[in-house]
C-alpha cells in the first residue's frame, strides 16, 4: 500500500518522472524489493528527500535525529532486533510521553509495536518520520557487540596455553599437546565482529595473533584502530572459522590464501574479501568489508563538487573517449569509477568492466574479474571484451603498454573508456602514456579527461567550530586562492576562517565523520591537442596549458573545502603539493 501511495506522491511532487517511477516499480516487483530500496539503489533521491516527502504525504513531521539527545536507557526500551526489523527507534521519554522515530509509517507491524510499547509504559505516543541512516547511527552509538563477545568468552572457559602456536607457547617437555575446540562461542564472536565492522562502516578487519593476545583492529576513516583484544589461545580458532566461511583450506597454514564470502547483515548483502598471511605467532587474516551502501556513492558524496563535478559530468556524457583517474593506492579511484559507471548505466547501453578484483556488484553492469595466473589479464580481457558489443568499458588499471594501447584504440573506435593510472597528478597522465609508447598524435582524439584525487578525513559537521586561520598558514591560503578564477576568488575573503571538530556523539567523539576526496581535473582541449601534435611537448608546456584552463589543483580544492568547513587545513597541506 505504502509503495503505491509513495510512488504516486513522488511523481505528483515532480521528484520522479512517471517513466522513472514505472521502471522502479517493475524492478521492485521483479526483485522482491521495496519501491524505496530501488530508488536508493538507483541513486535517484536521498534518504532525507524521501523522508520529507513521506512527512508531507502522511502529515507526520520529519525529524533529523540528534544523537546527543538520546540516552541508552531510552534506546533499550525497544530490543535492537525490533529496531532493525521494524525501523523504529525511541527518541525520548517523559512520565507522560514517549517520542519515537519511524521510517515506514504505513507499516502496520511497526505502528503496532510502538502503540504496544506506549501502552505498556502507560504514556502517550508522539511520532516523527526519520531516515534509515539516522536509525543506523543510533544503533552504532549503542552497539551491544562488546557485551556479546564478553558473554561468548565466558562460555568458552579457555585453558591457558590451549590453541597457541609454537611461537606463542612456552612448552614443557612433559606437557601433552591439546586440541583447540571450535564451537558456538567462536561462531558468535566472529559473527559479532563482522556485524560491528558493518555497523561502524569499517573498511577492513584485521585478526592478528600475537605472543600474549589476539588483537582485533578495524580500519575506520583510513586509519587502523584497535577494537578489542582477545586471549591469544583464540587466534587460530577465530581464523579457522573465517576460513570455513570463505572456503579456504584449514590445513594449509604455511602460505597465504585468498577467499571471499557473502552474508546478510542488518538485512543487507555484504561481501567479505579474505586474505591470510602466515606469521611466527600463527596465521593473520585481513577481511575487506564490501558494503554497497558505503562503497557505492554519487559524485557529491565522494567530494566532487562545483566546477569539477560539472566538468566530470559533461565529460562522461561525451559519445566516446577516455577518462583516466590517478592517485596512490587507497585514494578512492575505484569508488569514483563506480560512481561514474552508475551515471552511465542505462538500459540503452552495454556497460562492461574488467576488475581486479570485483569489489561491488552493480545491477546492469557486466563485471568480470581478471585472473593473471591463468592468462586472463587486463590486456587479454580487453581484447575479448571488445567482441561483446560494448558501449562503455571500465578497465580497473592500465598497468602496461599493451593495455594502454588497447584502451586508446577502444576509445578511438567509438567507446567510452574509464580506467586508472599511477601518476602523482592529473597533468602527469600524458607523460605517463607517452612512456608507455602511445603515439602523441592519438591522444587528442582518445583522451577526454584526466583526474587526480586524494582521500582525507572529513571533520564532523555536528560539532565543528570556526576559528581564525593560523598566521603561518594564511600566506599559503592567499597564494593558492590567487591562482583561482574570479568567481572563486571573490567567495573567500580575509580574515580566513578554518574549522575544527572536538568530537560528539554523532562522530563517536572522534571529530571525524568519514572521508572526502580532493580532486584535480585536466581537460583535453584544442590547445593541448596542438601541443601534442606539434612534436614539441615539454612538461612546462603542459603546466602552462593547465594554468590556462584555470585547473583547480588538489591543494586548491583542499583549501577551499577547509574554508568551507569540510576538512582540516593542516591535513590538506600535509597530503598535497603546490602544482
Amino acid at each position: 500500500m505504502e509503495n503505491k501511495e509513495l510512488e504516486k506522491f513522488l511523481v505528483q511532487e515532480n521528484l520522479l518522472s512517471e517513466e522513472a517511477a514505472a521502471k522502479i516499480r517493475a524492478e521492485a516487483e521483479s526483485t522482491n524489493r521495496s519501491f524505496e530500496k530501488v530508488i536508493h539503489a538507483r541513486n535517484l533521491l536521498s534518504e532525507e528527500e524521501i523522508a520529507k516527502a513521506k512527512a508531507k504525504l502522511f502529515k507526520i513531521p520529519y525529524k533529523k535525529i540528534d544523537l546527543d539527545s538520546i540516552n541508552e536507557d531510552v534506546f533499550r526500551l525497544i530490543p535492537e532486533d525490533n529496531i532493525r526489523t521494524y525501523l523504529i527507534v525511541p527518541l525520548s521519554k517523559t512520565d507522560e510521553l514517549l517520542v519515537a522515530g519511524i521510517v515506514e509509517p504505513n507499516n502496520p507491524n511497526a505502528a503496532e509495536a510502538l502503540r504496544f510499547l506506549a501502552k505498556r509504559l502507560k504514556v502517550n505516543l508522539g511520532v516523527y518520520i526519520v531516515t534509515p541512516g539516522d536509525i543506523n547511527s543510533v544503533l552504532r552509538k549503542f552497539s551491544a557487540v562488546p557485551q556479546e563477545i564478553e558473554s561468548a568468552l565466558k562460555v568458552l572457559n579457555i585453558k591457558p596455553g590451549e590453541g597457541l602456536s609454537h611461537f606463542q607457547k612456552i612448552t614443557k617437555l612433559e606437557e601433552e599437546m591439546s586440541k583447540s575446540k571450535i564451537d558456538a562461542p567462536i561462531i558468535r564472536i566472529v559473527s559479532s565482529l563482522l556485524k560491528e565492522a558493518v555497523n561502524l562502516e569499517a573498511s577492513d578487519i584485521h585478526i592478528e595473533p600475537q605472543r600474549f593476545k589476539t588483537r582485533i583492529r578495524f580500519r575506520l576513516n583510513g586509519d587502523l584502530k584497535e577494537f578489542t583484544t582477545l586471549p591469544a589461545e583464540l587466534s587460530q580458532a577465530l581464523i579457522s572459522r573465517v576460513k570455513v566461511l570463505s572456503n579456504l583450506k584449514l590445513d594449509e597454514t604455511r602460505k597465504p590464501q585468498d577467499g571471499r564470502f557473502r552474508t546478510i547483515i542488518f538485512e543487507k548483502e555484504i561481501d567479505f574479501r579474505v586474505a591470510t598471511f602466515p606469521t611466527p605467532t600463527g596465521e593473520k587474516v585481513a577481511l575487506r568489508v564490501l558494503d554497497p551502501e558505503v562503497g557505492l556513492r554519487d559524485l557529491g558524496e565522494i567530494g566532487i563538487i562545483g566546477r569539477n563535478a560539472q566538468l566530470l559530468t559533461e565529460g562522461v556524457k561525451k559519445p566516446y573517449g577516455m577518462i583516466l583517474l590517478t592517485g596512490p593506492t587507497g585514494s578512492g579511484k575505484t569508488t569514483t569509477l563506480y560512481a561514474l559507471m552508475r551515471i552511465l548505466n542505462e538500459e540503452k547501453v552495454n556497460v562492461l568492466s574488467l576488475e581486479d578484483p570485483v569489489e561491488y556488484t552493480i545491477d546492469g553492469v557486466n563485471q568480470s574479474q581478471v585472473r593473471p595466473e591463468i592468462g586472463y589479464t587486463f590486456a587479454s580481457g580487453l581484447r575479448q571484451i571488445l567482441r561483446q558489443d560494448p558501449d562503455i568499458l571500465m578497465v580497473g588499471e592500465i598497468r602496461d603498454a599493451e593495455t594502454a594501447e588497447l584502451a586508446v584504440h577502444a576509445a578511438l573506435t567509438g567507446h567510452i573508456v574509464l580506467s586508472t593510472l599511477h601518476t602523482n597528478n592529473a597533468v602527469g597522465v600524458i607523460p605517463r602514456l607517452l612512456d608507455m609508447k602511445i603515439s602523441p598524435y592519438l591522444l587528442p582524439s582518445a583522451l577526454n579527461l584526466m583526474a587526480s584525487q586524494r582521500l582525507i578525513s572529513r571533520i564532523c559537521q555536528a560539532c565543528r567550530r570556526a576559528e581564525e586561520a593560523p598566521a603561518g598558514i594564511v600566506p599559503i591560503i592567499k597564494k593558492e586562492l590567487s591562482k583561482l578564477s574570479g568567481n572563486l576568488i571573490l567567495k573567500y575573503k580575509e580574515p580566513f576562517r578554518i574549522y575544527r571538530s572536538e568530537g560528539c556523539a554523532t562522530c563517536r567523539h572522534k571529530g571525524i565523520d568519514g572521508r572526502t576526496a580532493l580532486f584535480e581535473l585536466f581537460q583535453m582541449t584544442h590547445e593541448l591537442g596542438e601541443i601534442l601534435s606539434s612534436g614539441d611537448l615539454t612538461e612546462n608546456k603542459i603546466l602552462d596549458e593547465a594554468k590556462r584552463q584555470n585547473i583547480i589543483s588538489l591543494r586548491q580544492d583542499g583549501i577551499m573545502k577547509a574554508l568551507d568547513g569540510l576538512v582540516n587545513i593542516e591535513e590538506v597541506l600535509r597530503e598535497t603539493k603546490e602544482l
